[in-house]
């Protein structure tokens, strides 16, 4: 399979480190829709990344999806996803306040990186701050401060995305969301960026 997209995508990386986690083999072919877009285009029309190729030669995006279809290629027990309805619950509440947290970190990025400075809108820029904001406030609330995963003894999809998603907004805006003020995350960040899974496919420096 051939993983399509650079490692500071959150979405990209996101899936790079879960399908070391899964134990499926991949090449990564790190090309950017931005300076790189005919390449890209060459490989996926819509210029979307993350973009899977699969070994049958299909062409798929969005890194939900992706999961999605990697899930199905590995036995149960190496499922990123809990058991249990509660474990499952929790885990998906905590991956879709981490791929808000990611979705606003974007967000702000091309608002300061593309938009001219006489066509940014402030209260737009403020409602976003206030969502990324709150979804890294409700986050640190969650996962507290114990140094065991969130769903047990191993990392499963939500702890994966979680530590992606701070991993890249302290890789982007990490003057607006200070690493001080959400201590249980940054500690999290850390436990997980050493483990070999994470450091096979590191956000770039």
């Amino acid at each position: 399979m051939r993983l399509i997209g650079m490692l500071d995508s959150p979405y990209v990386r996101r899936v790079a480190v879960s399908m070391r986690f899964l134990g499926l083999p991949f090449s990564h072919d790190s090309l950017s829709v931005f300076s790189q877009y005919d390449g890209f285009a060459a490989i996926n029309p819509v210029v979307k990344a993350p973009t899977l190729v699969t070994e049958d030669g299909i062409t798929l995006l969005e890194s939900t999806l992706i999961l999605d279809y990697l899930e199905r290629l590995v036995p149960p027990d190496r499922s990123l996803y809990p058991v249990s309805a509660e474990d499952f619950t929790r885990g998906q509440r905590l991956t879709g306040l981490a791929l808000a947290a990611c979705e606003k970190t974007v967000q702000m990025v091309y608002e300061f990186n593309l938009r001219p400075a006489e066509k940014r809108y402030q209260p737009w820029i403020d409602r976003i701050r206030g969502q990324l904001l709150t979804a890294y406030r409700l986050l640190e609330a969650e996962i507290g401060s114990g140094d065991v995963w969130l769903p047990g003894a191993r990392p499963f999809q939500a702890d994966i995305t979680m530590a992606v998603a701070w991993r890249f907004t302290q890789g982007v805006l990490a003057d607006v969301v200070t690493a001080a003020e959400y201590p249980a995350l940054t500690a999290f960040s850390a436990r997980a960026e050493n483990l070999p899974e994470f450091r096979g496919s590191p956000f770039p420096a």
